[in-house]
């Protein structure tokens, strides 16, 4: 996701860092998002929370549940729900894929980043993921802890 800089379109709206903490996602996946006007508005000025959020597939269509993005102050009339439910727009091979990855045991998709892409379009990056262990969690702490020690090592011995 190492985009130029100088693109002005590009923007990171909200970030799970938590997921790669609790999961060990296999896959990612792009996908669209249908929002109302408000909404996108609200996200311009980065208002949004997708942490406590995840993605099902229902019905045949794919949601994205319990996401917030905050109340757009300017809009009178035409106010948006803050934790609606939002349909996201995959293509039906890839909505197949999502489902039957969902049905084997322990699989979820789980929410990484929403943002806009370099058009200005909101888009939300899924992860096909597993949920990790306590001791899944400890391994990958005692692996980050022992990178950043080699690294000071590293740097004092230079």
């Amino acid at each position: 996701m190492a985009k130029q800089k100088s693109d002005p379109n590009y923007k990171v709206i909200a970030e799970n860092r938590r997921a790669r903490f609790d999961y060990a996602i296999e896959e990612d996946i792009e996908c669209g998002i249908i929002l109302e006007g408000s909404e996108v508005k609200s996200l311009r000025q980065g208002g949004s929370n997708i942490a406590e959020s995840y993605a099902a597939v229902e019905e045949g269509e794919l949601w994205l549940v319990n996401s917030y993005i905050a109340p757009y102050e300017q809009a009178k009339m035409f106010k948006h729900i803050e934790r609606r439910r939002r349909k996201l727009l995959v293509s039906r091979k890839e909505l197949s894929n999502l489902w039957s990855a969902t049905q084997r045991k322990g699989m979820t998709l789980v929410p990484i980043v929403l943002y806009f892409n370099h058009k200005g379009l909101v888009k939300l990056k899924l992860g096909i993921a597993k949920g990790k262990k306590n001791h899944d969690k400890r391994a990958t702490q005692a692996k980050r802890d022992w990178g950043r020690e080699k690294q000071r090592l590293l740097k004092d011995r230079l």
